[in-house]
């Protein structure tokens, strides 16, 4: 039924349509593209490009650099954004609970979301710190190269799941056989203890704890992190402030959602992380 559903829908499919969404995807890292670039990209010719362009410069939602004439996103993107945040449950509930983070430790808070293979980062509340971390808001991330990105592999895969994570992908940008095996057991560890950890990696001088967010079906619906500059967090701080206050986080914005606290209290993961006491 629900293959047949599927298909229906695609067969309701209005190209034009698609071909002009297929064209903002192009836009999420935040870069300028030019005509030549997005028909490379996208395998198509440049005037059908030109023509999409034109007509979604013409809405309002893409904007021409005339000193490049590439294009990026507009203003009418952010509003369309700022509207998703405010209708979306999760960043709703979030929003107090970020605020108590991010008061308690000074730090940055975000929520992030996953998204066609990738981690979003979706909202974020940041301290009035001269030196901060500033989430990318919107930008689509690696799961593997993340906390975050990891909690979801963690948690929403369960551990034959986990594995099939760890095999792949494969390709340009993939962990190499050897990261794929720390992988599995770094992915293990994050659903035994309840959170991740960034504490290196491509981005030394940030770290970064993250835990995962549930709803009423104790499905995994995003995740909250709290990041901060390394020469501010040391080891002993991520594990004996920073973990202990993700953890609390994460667990009321569940139970927001609707998680029963009891469910959300799966024995030492979210009771007493490992490390903490």
């Amino acid at each position: 039924m629900a293959q047949r559903e599927k298909r229906e829908k695609v067969d309701y499919r209005i190209q034009a349509v698609f071909h002009a969404l297929e064209v903002l995807d192009q836009f999420v890292d935040g870069t300028e593209l030019g005509v030549s670039e997005l028909s490379s990209r996208l395998g198509r010719y440049k005037n059908k490009i030109f023509r999409v362009m034109a007509t979604l410069e013409s809405c309002g939602y893409i904007k021409q650099n005339r000193e490049t004439g590439n294009y990026c996103l507009s203003v009418k993107c952010l509003q369309l954004g700022r509207s998703y945040i405010q209708h979306t449950n999760l960043l709703q509930q979030a929003e107090p609970i970020m605020r108590e983070v991010v008061d308690a430790c000074a730090e940055t808070a975000y929520v992030t979301v996953m998204h066609q293979g990738t981690v979003v980062p979706v909202h974020a509340v940041e301290p009035e710190q001269a030196v901060r971390i500033v989430s990318p808001i919107g930008r689509s991330l690696p799961l593997h190269g993340t906390a975050a990105g990891k909690v979801h592999l963690a948690f929403e895969n369960g551990p034959n799941g986990r594995r099939r994570v760890a095999e792949g992908p494969k390709g340009d940008g993939a962990p190499t056989a050897a990261d794929r095996k720390r992988l599995a057991v770094e992915l293990d560890r994050i659903a035994r203890d309840g959170y991740a950890l960034d504490t290196g990696g491509d981005a030394a001088e940030v770290r970064t704890v993250a835990v995962p967010v549930r709803d009423h079906t104790r499905a995994v619906v995003g995740s909250l992190a709290i990041s901060g500059p390394a020469y501010r967090i040391d080891d002993d701080r991520l594990r004996r402030e920073l973990v202990p206050l993700a953890v609390r986080a994460g667990r009321d914005l569940s139970g927001r959602l609707g998680l029963p606290m009891a469910a959300g209290k799966p024995g030492r993961a979210l009771d007493s992380p490992a490390g903490t006491r």
